[in-house]
């Protein structure tokens, strides 16, 4: 099994830069997927980005450009840079990690609330 924990969130206003951390209790490396979704009130929870062990990357086309996810293997973290954020873009933001090993598949983290005030 994995635990996440995120990290990072907190208000900003338009314009403005976050980035989020999600810690990892197990070798990053190990791990086929993490990344992260989101969910607004009232709304599905959607995928903001992904990134493979390999290191290949992909993005949802709302945040393409503005949100960069990378990883730290010596920390077991993954990060997500949120820059020039939007009021659209506020959410409760989710770290998942997936591979064949877990139990529970995909693992979700516990959730930070990023909030972009106009």
């Amino acid at each position: 099994q994995v635990q996440l924990v995120e990290s990072g969130g907190g208000l900003v206003q338009a314009g403005g830069s976050l980035r989020l951390s999600c810690a990892a209790s197990a070798r990053i490396f190990s791990i086929n997927t993490m990344g992260w979704h989101r969910q607004a009130p009232g709304k599905q929870r959607e995928l903001v980005a992904v990134i493979t062990n390999g290191g290949s990357t992909n993005y949802a086309d709302s945040v393409k450009g503005r949100i960069t996810i990378s990883r730290d293997g010596a920390k077991n973290t993954v990060y997500l840079q949120m820059n020039s954020l939007k009021p659209e873009d506020t959410a409760v933001y989710y770290c998942y990690a997936d591979a064949p090993w877990l139990t529970l598949r995909p693992t979700w983290g516990q959730g930070t609330q990023v909030t972009v005030s106009s």
